[in-house]
C-alpha cells in the first residue's frame, strides 16, 4: 500500500519535461542529458560539476534532495553520500601517514592490529588499500547492515572468514579491506580515523562540505542540507533502508557536497599536500600475474568508456551513486553525484561526459 501511495504521489511531482538533444553539443548537451534523467525519472536527484584546467565550466543541482518536499538539488549545498570515493580520501591519509613515518605500507597488517585473528597468510597494508590482501567481500545485505559499530567493532562481521586466496596472488574489490586498513591507520596514528582524516586531508585542502556521519554537527546547515536516500522501483522512488556506515567510513561512509567532490579531484590533479613520489604510488595500478589489476591505493586507474585514462572512483551504496573522474592529461575533473542506489545509469553519464569533452577538447 505504501508503494501505491508513493506511486500516485510521484504522478503528481513537478518532474521536468523531457527535452530533445536534437543540433546540441557540448556542455549544452550534457546539461540536457543531466535534466532528462529527472524528467524521465530515471534518477530523483543529481548534482555535477565539470572543472577544465581548473576553471569551472558547469555547476548544476538536477531535481530532488527530497522528493516529498520539492527540496531541490544544489551543486554546492546539498550533501550527498559519495559511497567509494571515500576511498580515494582514505588514500590521501594513507600517503600522509607514510610520508609522516605513522606506517610502512609493506609492513604486515599484525604490526599494527596484533589483535586481529591470525591468518594462514600474512598481508600488508599495500595489499588491503589495493583489494589484493584475500579478504572477502559483502554477503547477503551485509552492505545494508543498520548497527552502531565503531571501526574496531566492524571486523567482527567478517575477522573468522579465510582468506580467499594467498595475499598478493589476486584481486578481490571490496569494502572490509577499507575496515582493516583504517583500523591499522588509527591505531599507528594513536587518534581516531575521522579526526586524522580531518585534521590531514580535509582541512588542509579546504574541504569544509566533506564529513563523517559523526561529524556532522545535527545543529549545522550540513544535517540540514543532507539529502534524503532512495531507491528506484517500478513505479515510484521509495526511501531507501536505513544504513550506519560509520565502521566503513573509510570505504564508503563520507558524505559531501558535489563541489567538494570536484574540489578533492582537483586537488589530485594538482598533486596537492603529499608529495610526487607518493601520488604515483596511489596512482598506479598493481600488477597481479603480470596483468594490471586497473586499480592503485585508494583509486581506480582506468579508462572511461571511451578509453580515455583517468584516476578517481565510481561508488555505489544505500541511496548514492556517485562518479569521480581525473584527466590528468587533459586537466579535467568531473564529479557527479546521486541520491539513489544504483540508478543503472552510467551510459548516460558516460554519454553526458563525452559531449563535455567534444566541447572542451
Amino acid at each position: 500500500m505504501g508503494n501505491l501511495f508513493a506511486h500516485i504521489k510521484n504522478l503528481f511531482s513537478p518532474f521536468p519535461k523531457v527535452k530533445s538533444l536534437e543540433g546540441l553539443q557540448g556542455l549544452d548537451k550534457a546539461d540536457m542529458l543531466f535534466h532528462n534523467l529527472i524528467a524521465e525519472k530515471k534518477v530523483p536527484g543529481l548534482a555535477v560539476t565539470v572543472l577544465n584546467k581548473g576553471q569551472m565550466v558547469l555547476q548544476k543541482g538536477y531535481g530532488f534532495a527530497d522528493v516529498d518536499k520539492r527540496i531541490k538539488v544544489h551543486p554546492k549545498d546539498t550533501v550527498f553520500r559519495i559511497a567509494s570515493i571515500s576511498k580515494c580520501i582514505t588514500g590521501l591519509a594513507l600517503g600522509k601517514m607514510e610520508e609522516d613515518g605513522l606506517v610502512d605500507l609493506d609492513e604486515s597488517f599484525y604490526s599494527y592490529v596484533p589483535y586481529y585473528p591470525k591468518k594462514k597468510y600474512d598481508f600488508t597494508l599495500r595489499q588491503l588499500a589495493s583489494h589484493t590482501a584475500g579478504i572477502r567481500g559483502y554477503r547477503g545485505k551485509e552492505y545494508a547492515l543498520n548497527r552502531d559499530y565503531s571501526i574496531k567493532d566492524g571486523m567482527e562481521v567478517f575477522k573468522n572468514d579465510p582468506l580467499f586466496f594467498e595475499p598478493g596472488t589476486g584481486y578481490l574489490y571490496n569494502s572490509f579491506d577499507f575496515v582493516l586498513l583504517s583500523l591499522a591507520m588509527q591505531e599507528a596514528s594513536g587518534v581516531p580515523f575521522n579526526e586524522y582524516v580531518k585534521d590531514h586531508i580535509l582541512t588542509p585542502l579546504g574541504l569544509k562540505n566533506t564529513f563523517s556521519s559523526v561529524d556532522i554537527d545535527f545543529s549545522s546547515s550540513a544535517d540540514e542540507n543532507k539529502t534524503r536516500f532512495y531507491t528506484k522501483r517500478a513505479l515510484c522512488f521509495t526511501e531507501a533502508v536505513a544504513v550506519n556506515n560509520n565502521y566503513k567510513l573509510a570505504g564508503g561512509g563520507y558524505l559531501a557536497t558535489c563541489e567538494d567532490v570536484a574540489k578533492l579531484g582537483q586537488a589530485i590533479l594538482e598533486q596537492k599536500l603529499l608529495e610526487g613520489a607518493t601520488y604515483e604510488q596511489l596512482l598506479t595500478s598493481q600488477i597481479i600475474e603480470d596483468k594490471p589489476t586497473y586499480y592503485g591505493l585508494g583509486f581506480q586507474v582506468s579508462q572511461d568508456s571511451n578509453g580515455r585514462p583517468f584516476v578517481g572512483h565510481v561508488g555505489n551504496s544505500v541511496g548514492a551513486y556517485t562518479n569521480l573522474f581525473v584527466y590528468p592529461k587533459q586537466e579535467k575533473v568531473v564529479a557527479i553525484l546521486i541520491n539513489c542506489t544504483d540508478p543503472k545509469v552510467q551510459p548516460f553519464l558516460d554519454e553526458a561526459i563525452d559531449a563535455v569533452f567534444e566541447k572542451l577538447a
